[in-house]
């Protein structure tokens, strides 16, 4: 008998058509228009990065995301009080809370939920007041995911990053190991009763392993998809993300929503 497994979700991040506009200036590539592509071809939400620099998505561009989109909005920021003022005031979706450094070029960890004490917790708690989902991106550590259950959270989104980048210097073992990690956490996740999300640096192949994860319920993929689709278009390259997301849940015999 086959097992039903609930589908999974793409979730599109358009940071980048926004770093490429910036780069020279004025409103061009839009990534606004980029978002409403992506949902045209397929992906169930979009995720914005508001950085305290404003090095690619600028506020105009996430009041025009909140307007124009008819899938969720997920806002990805630093658990500051700017961003939780942002955040309350434009009443996404949902939030995504992210460790932030001005000199990273990409978001490099988890967020230590742990350090981050009451003064975090009292934040998860605003947002969550506010009807607004909130999210931690979390590395697979078994503590930091429990206190995120314990403040309040109702998703974590692991993250991927540090398993693509072993995969990619071809050091199998410690990819393997970190993997491992990654299936525990997203047990361990479930278990206590949250909603698991997983990305960074996920690409055709990642993503597909990724997928066939059971309590994984929606990726998050942003660099990859914009740099595919200098080759194959946004459309093209959401549309193999997504067969092959789907051929990696079947794995688990789910079938697919169309």
């Amino acid at each position: 008998m086959t097992r039903i497994v609930p589908p999974i979700r793409l979730g599109v991040n358009v940071d980048h058509v926004a770093t490429i506009r910036n780069a020279r200036g004025g409103d061009l590539p839009d990534p606004v228009r980029a978002a409403e592509l992506a949902c045209a071809a397929g992906a169930d939400g979009i995720t914005a990065h508001l950085r305290e620099d404003r090095r690619h998505i600028r506020d105009s561009d996430m009041r025009r995301l909140r307007d124009r989109l008819s899938v969720p909005l997920n806002f990805e920021m630093a658990a500051t009080d700017e961003m939780v003022a942002i955040a309350l005031e434009y009443r996404p979706h949902a939030t995504c809370l992210v460790p932030e450094r001005r000199e990273e070029r990409t978001t490099e960890g988890g967020l230590d939920v742990i350090g981050g004490g009451v003064d975090l917790a009292h934040k998860v708690e605003k947002l969550a007041h506010a009807g607004i989902r909130v999210s931690l991106f979390v590395a697979p550590d078994e503590d930091q995911i429990a206190r995120a259950a314990d403040i309040g959270a109702a998703v974590i989104e692991l993250h991927t990053g540090a398993w693509c980048e072993f995969l990619a210097a071809g050091e199998t073992g410690s990819a393997e190991a970190e993997l491992a990690r990654l299936l525990e956490a997203a047990a361990h996740g479930s278990a206590l009763g949250l909603e698991i999300h997983a990305g960074h640096g996920l690409d055709f192949a990642t993503a597909e392993i990724i997928a066939a994860v059971e309590p994984v319920r929606e990726l998050n993929i942003g660099h990859f998809l914009i740099g595919e689709a200098i080759f194959v278009g946004l459309e093209g390259a959401i549309r193999q993300m997504r067969t092959g997301m789907a051929r990696g849940r079947a794995r688990l015999g789910a079938p697919q929503a169309a």
